[in-house]
């Protein structure tokens, strides 16, 4: 019973994360499209009151004009909307989901004992550490070099290094589907540090300012604008990286694979040039920025090049096992003693049995899916079945799938 809560837990969790991710990357496409696309106004009126950019748009039935100010407003008319729930919820969700999935069952899905067999006490702390130590690695670099000369390009080439060396250790600790999604939730929670640490409370020092009509100083104000708009930016580059880290889980041909950790890192820079790409041509058409064709091109080369690399060999033509049918007896064999510790009398993980006949009669079709097809099943190959037994029970499917 216990193991069918978790799986309602885990699939609610999931569909609020994926929601409140929508909403937090959309409105950092957003803005970033904003930025690229504000024109200076000529109009007297809107340059009086500080307007560095404005444009219209149409949408839905209405028309906008989007106003920017070089500093701040002198006063707020109307209701003023803080984007920061977008970014709190979605780590919140995230955070809980990879504790109800990853955590809560690290011996199952964190735990690969062939890599590191330690204890889920350890595994966990090694885990969390990930998630600490990139946030200050990250926050460290930016405030040291970030406003420097050629800094940007500084704390980029940094990045990649320490992502790159993240990815690989990870690979060496935990289970590849684990180490795939931590690296991806390490980023992410650098992404949700920054609003939280950084943008959020810059913006209330300047609100407070203006509310509260004591003077500041322009520098600091100029200052906390500047780092807001730096953190903002980094959080976009990392918005593809992060969301094919995530959807990797469920492509175990990239975690499987015997060079995980470079296939991740590049397929990581691939999505952040890609990123570049957008982000530039907002701003190519209105002359702001150089062509940024290159950098599409580059992130194409380098999925394409992934692709190429990772293409398996060409299917023997000699059959590994007999084409002889198989009987439910063979296969049960198999399913007790690969499936039986989560899929038995004892444990029902996600509800479902193998131990009965109507068990198997229910779920043939998955375990095919699960077990041969995609080959995610066993987890981390935990009970080390064979390939052998796999085809066994891909006979066994495609000649009926007897209960016999």
């Amino acid at each position: 019973m216990d193991a069918y809560f978790l799986d309602w837990a885990n699939l609610l969790l999931r569909w609020v994360h994926v929601i409140t991710a929508i909403a937090w990357i959309g409105s950092s496409f957003y803005f970033v499209f904003l930025d690229n696309n504000l024109i200076k106004p000529n109009s007297p009126d809107l340059l009086e009151k500080g307007v560095d950019g404005a444009m219209w748009a149409v949408h839905g039935g209405g028309f906008y004009n989007p106003q920017k100010y070089m500093v701040a407003p002198k006063i707020i008319h109307t209701k003023l909307h803080w984007f920061y729930w977008e970014s709190y919820s979605t780590w919140l969700t995230g955070f809980g989901l990879f504790t109800v999935l990853y955590l809560w069952n690290a011996g199952t899905f964190l735990i690969d004992k062939s890599l590191m067999d330690w204890s889920p006490a350890a595994a966990i702390t090694a885990a969390l550490s990930f998630l600490v130590a990139f946030w200050l690695i990250y926050d460290t670099v930016c405030r040291v070099f970030g406003f420097r000369p050629n800094g940007e390009r500084i704390v980029a080439l940094t990045m990649i290094v320490v992502v790159a060396f993240a990815a690989w250790l990870s690979c060496q600790l935990f289970a590849g589907r684990a180490a795939f999604l931590l690296v991806g939730a390490m980023i992410a929670t650098s992404m949700s540090a920054n609003v939280f640490f950084w943008i959020i409370p810059g913006q209330r020092k300047v609100v407070a300012a203006m509310t509260s009509g004591v003077a500041m100083d322009p520098k600091e104000l100029a200052t906390h604008g500047k780092r807001g708009k730096q953190r903002s930016v980094h959080n976009t580059y990392f918005t593809l990286p992060v969301i094919f880290a995530m959807l990797s889980n469920h492509y175990s041909f990239l975690y499987t694979h015997e060079n995980h950790w470079v296939i991740l890192v590049l397929m990581m820079l691939a999505g952040a040039l890609i990123r570049q790409f957008f982000v530039q041509r907002h701003g190519f058409h209105l002359g702001r920025a150089k062509n940024p064709l290159p950098f599409a091109i580059a992130g194409v080369v380098i999925l394409l090049g992934v692709i190429v690399w990772m293409r398996p060999a060409p299917a023997s033509s000699a059959p590994l096992v007999s084409n002889a049918s198989v009987g439910y007896a063979q296969v049960s064999q198999v399913f007790a003693q690969r499936c039986g510790t989560c899929h038995g009398e004892q444990v029902q993980m996600k509800n479902v049995r193998f131990d009965t006949p109507e068990g198997v009669k229910m779920h043939a079709l998955g375990i095919y899916q699960q077990a041969v097809v995609l080959r995610q099943m066993p987890m981390n190959n935990a009970t080390g079945i064979t390939e052998e037994e796999r085809q066994l029970i891909k006979r066994w499917y495609e000649g009926g799938a007897a209960l016999k």
